[in-house]
């Protein structure tokens, strides 16, 4: 029964895949051999993720896992410029202002797909061309694969918009190299190119424009194992010369980065970069004071705690971080400040790091009985 029941729900998702091939469809879900291929189809706005193009992503994850003809899982952006630069903010502004069920239903949703990337048993590749950021490193850094080309622009910058390196990030920032998931989540620093794959964001490098002939090749794999896909991946690595010399560029701050950004709070990563003096840790200060204090303990916090859990428990614990933020003023402030007058003078409440309370900390990670994240 249950072998025939499967079997009826492949061919319904096959059927509703040809429909869902449309070039005006918003994500495009396509099997071409033994490959499921995602393509997030939303290049005027940079692929930025919506519930819509979540709730069609995270069934056809599923199905696909399940399904014996289906060896592997693409998720790629269209448009050329972007991979996918995030969430769909905006939306997600409107509804918390006037209290609608999108703000928690969206990140819910997301989190929960973050999971299916992350616990995916066929293996996931993600063509990360072009901007790649929030959300979109959320439906890639999870998988096995990750493939960056000299187009590709990392950064995960919500500590500016009143928000936290979310969609997992408790999780894989902490886990970089040293000190440097901090370093990027605190300053939201840009990462280009050969640079995501040195920072340990991306496990590959390949020209942008060798993408079409490495998912040709993907495509053409017999029955392929993990293994396989390595192979063929490293095989475009190996090939690939572009920027190949030039050194990493966190390389000669990386001793000050594990210096100043292992401190235990954001007060003394503050003292630390103030007494430090150089130039780069003028810089950062810089930049930090540009965020809102709220964000900046919420995820130095995030990350500390992050650093120990399973995937799981981190999105359980970001997503109660989100619903502290949907009831927050920062969020909307910083939205308006970045991205909607772009006037880019945020004005933070609180103002001052010495006026967000541990206790109002410690809040926003209490759990929330039965609106808790179930995954």
């Amino acid at each position: 029964r249950l072998k025939a029941l499967n079997r009826l729900q492949v061919i319904l998702q096959h059927l509703k895949m040809s429909k869902q091939t449309d070039s005006t469809a918003e994500v495009l879900l396509e099997k071409k051999g033994g490959a499921g291929i995602i393509t997030l189809n939303r290049p005027k706005a940079l692929n930025a993720l919506n519930l819509s193009m979540i709730q069609q992503i995270y069934p056809q994850i599923k199905a696909w896992e399940q399904d014996p003809e289906t060896f592997l899982i693409i998720i790629k952006g269209a448009g050329g410029k972007a991979f996918c630069a995030g969430g769909d903010i905006r939306a997600i502004t409107e509804a918390g202002k006037v209290g609608d069920k999108l703000s928690q239903d969206f990140f819910r949703g997301e989190y929960r797909l973050n999971n299916a990337v992350g616990t995916c048993k066929k293996p996931y590749v993600a063509l990360i061309d072009g901007i790649t950021m929030g959300g979109g490193v959320g439906v890639s850094i999870h998988g096995h694969f990750r493939v960056a080309t000299e187009k590709t622009l990392f950064a995960m910058p919500e500590t500016a918009i009143g928000l936290f390196p979310d969609v997992g990030g408790g999780y894989f920032l902490p886990r970089l190299s040293g000190k440097i998931g901090y370093y990027l989540a605190l300053t939201g620093c840009r990462l280009k190119g050969r640079d995501v794959l040195k920072a340990g964001i991306a496990t590959h490098f390949v020209e942008s424009e060798k993408l079409p002939a490495l998912e040709k090749d993907l495509i053409a794999l017999k029955s392929p194992s993990k293994e396989k896909i390595a192979d063929l991946l490293n095989s475009y690595h190996m090939k690939c010369t572009v920027d190949q010399e030039k050194e990493f560029v966190l390389d000669e701050h990386m001793e000050k980065i594990n210096s100043l950004f292992s401190a235990n709070s954001m007060e003394e990563i503050i003292k630390k970069l103030k007494q430090d003096g150089s130039p780069f840790a003028m810089k950062q200060l810089e930049t930090i004071n540009k965020m809102s204090p709220t964000s900046l303990k919420l995820t130095l916090r995030q990350l500390r705690e992050g650093a120990s859990m399973s995937l799981q428990d981190v999105l359980r614990m970001e997503y109660r971080l989100s619903q502290a933020c949907m009831k927050g003023h920062d969020f909307y402030e910083g939205v308006r400040a970045v991205l909607i007058d772009k006037d880019q003078s945020p004005k933070w409440k609180p103002a001052a790091l010495e006026e967000v309370s541990d206790e109002f900390v410690d809040n926003c990670f209490k759990p929330l009985g039965n609106d808790d994240l179930k995954l």
